[in-house]
């Protein structure tokens, strides 16, 4: 939900820049998420806390406008955005909001009185508001009080929130329902990809094996500047495929001498981590190896449920078969190993 809520912020032209505001300890975790040109900042106990310190993180770098986002929110349509900052040409806030359709009655136990839903509102976020106002907003309210939303705190300072028009893909997760509902909304907007990866290696005396992040037993092993893992290079590349992303060799250069021998399992993590910034899912891995020796079938199961393992994937979503060139060309000669790779993800239509 936080990849897709900053993808979609980070992707307005507008938008110069974004903070997300994390719990303790929560940083290592954070960063894992690989999303780029965001920064982090620790928060409080409650929401209000943790909003006025990515505020006052951006207090003194010339911010004149701040949107405040919950991430339970991940789709957010660019318009709502484009309302959001208009509304603040004429008012020092603006909350996107819904009508109310649903009959509204008092009661717990029983059936009370119907409660009247005109001028009733559904609000959501993101939330657009002057910097300088929201932020005194927050240092004036009482400690101890809890507000509902960043709007409200701003209304209790004496200022205007303007209602624009939000929209039904901002509906907020919050049960295990929500989910499942959320799954399917977001699939309705994917297209799907295939891309295709391929590498080879020679076989040489006094090297590792290794073939799809497993060791294998062998007498030779594959050179190259890494672990020369050409089961997980060409996943990489074909990964890379997907999203238009080059190849491993823009991301790793071989040049650089802080990869040499590194594990290839670094490569393919990093691939579908770009793949899921986009907003993208891995759907299926198919993977060919090609070579004479060594025999494949008895690794078969570690190498998918290592990939699997890599990718964060079901093992039924891996497929894997070996071949031989019939003694035909380096390979059939025992000279190298070669390997190609399938993925198929889908990804949000706007993704260039």
């Amino acid at each position: 939900m936080l990849v897709h809520s900053v993808t979609a912020l980070t992707s307005h032209p507008v938008i110069t820049r974004t903070i997300i505001v994390i719990g303790e300890g929560q940083h290592d975790h954070a960063s894992a998420i690989q999303l780029e040109n965001v920064s982090f900042v620790e928060g409080g106990a409650e929401r209000r806390d943790s909003v006025r310190a990515g505020l006052e993180a951006l207090e003194g770098n010339g911010v004149t406008r701040v949107l405040i986002h919950d991430a339970a929110r991940p789709f957010i349509p660019s318009s709502v955005i484009d309302a959001l900052l208009a509304a603040l040409d004429h008012a020092p806030g603006a909350v996107p909001t819904l009508p109310v359709a649903d009959t509204l009655a008092r009661g717990a136990e029983t059936l009370g009185d119907n409660v009247p839903r005109a001028g009733l509102n559904r609000i959501q976020t993101p939330q657009a508001f002057h910097f300088d106002a929201i932020l005194a907003a927050h240092r004036a309210w009482p400690d101890g009080e809890e507000a509902t939303d960043d709007a409200q705190m701003l209304r209790r300072a004496g200022h205007d929130v303007a209602l624009v028009p939000g929209d039904a893909m901002l509906e907020k997760i919050t049960h295990p329902a929500d989910f499942a509902a959320a799954e399917a909304r977001h699939a309705a907007n994917l297209i799907s990809r295939s891309a295709m990866g391929y590498d080879v290696h020679r076989l040489a005396a006094g090297e590792e094996l290794w073939l799809g992040g497993v060791l294998i037993p062998h007498d030779k092993g594959l050179a190259g500047h890494s672990d020369a893992d050409v089961a997980l290079h060409a996943i990489t590349d074909a990964l890379l495929g997907t999203i238009c992303a080059g190849d491993i060799g823009m991301h790793f250069p071989p040049s650089d001498p802080q990869w040499r021998g590194a594990a290839s399992d670094r490569f393919l993590d990093h691939a579908a981590s770009l793949v899921r910034a986009e907003g993208g899912t891995i759907d299926f891995i198919d993977l060919t190896l090609i070579c004479e020796e060594p025999k494949i079938g008895p690794h078969r199961a570690a190498i998918r449920a290592r990939i699997a393992e890599i990718l964060n994937l079901p093992l039924g979503k891996v497929s894997l078969k070996a071949t031989t060139t019939e003694r035909l060309g380096f390979t059939g000669r025992g000279e190298g190993i070669a390997a190609q790779a399938i993925a198929t993800v889908r990804l949000p239509e706007a993704t260039e």
